[in-house]
């Protein structure tokens, strides 16, 4: 999906930029195998994530040709459709299918519709709209990433214990970090914590949702 928008919009001198945030590398096989004609890397430290607040993956930020935030951290097209799954045979219903094709196909098309007509996009937010919408971390977010650093200083030093107190102290002071607590956690042979850990934690969303829909009804025309 991103190679295919990234095809349509670069003589719009527009790019896709992916960061995968993995401390072990377990992304590189996949970026190399889907072979992408964007940039991709490997943010070991999740200095990325830190930066724009992003708890999961995958997210977004619009960035314009000046710098400037156009569309702060946002579910970048996907939905909970994985939690309508069928345990024994993997399988999801087809209408949840469709509207999870549905909700992709309309967050690619909002960032097509930015790449060609920039500022003049329905989806580019304003400066004020941009502000409204962007969530600053506070001092418990702060010393979460601050644990966060030291547990993987830890780890690779094979202080595992030590590393794991602040791991958990991380995920306890910024439980809305998917990524962190992902990151301290086993991995299955695809290099995705995707245990029965992970599915005791989505049950115990309730009703939130663990990917939050991009508000793009809202934007409105600069």
């Amino acid at each position: 999906m991103w190679q295919s928008l990234y095809e349509s919009t670069r003589t719009h001198d527009f790019t896709v930029l992916a960061v995968a945030l993995d401390e072990s590398h377990a992304a590189r096989p996949w970026i190399e195998a889907a072979s992408p004609g964007y940039p991709c890397l490997i943010d070991r430290d999740h200095r990325v994530a830190e930066l724009y607040n992003l708890v999961n993956v995958p997210q977004a930020v619009w960035i314009d040709e000046h710098g400037c935030i156009v569309r702060p951290a946002e579910t970048a097209g996907s939905s909970d459709a994985f939690r309508a799954m069928d345990p024994v045979t993997r399988t999801v219903p087809d209408a949840v299918l469709a509207e999870s094709k549905r909700i992709k196909a309309a967050y690619i098309d909002a960032v097509r519709d930015w790449a060609v007509r920039g500022a003049a996009s329905r989806y580019a937010l304003d400066a004020r709209a941009v502000v409204a919408r962007l969530r600053l971390p506070d001092a418990f977010i702060a010393e979460a990433h601050a644990r966060f650093r030291l547990a993987q200083a830890l780890a690779r030093e094979g202080r595992v214990e030590e590393a794991d107190a602040h791991y958990a102290e991380a995920t306890r002071l910024h439980p809305e970090s998917w990524a962190m607590w992902r990151q301290s956690h086993p991995k299955d042979a695809r290099g995705l914590a995707s245990g029965p850990e992970f599915w005791k934690r989505v049950e115990a969303l309730g009703e939130r949702p663990y990917y939050p829909l991009a508000d793009l009804k809202a934007s409105k025309r600069r």
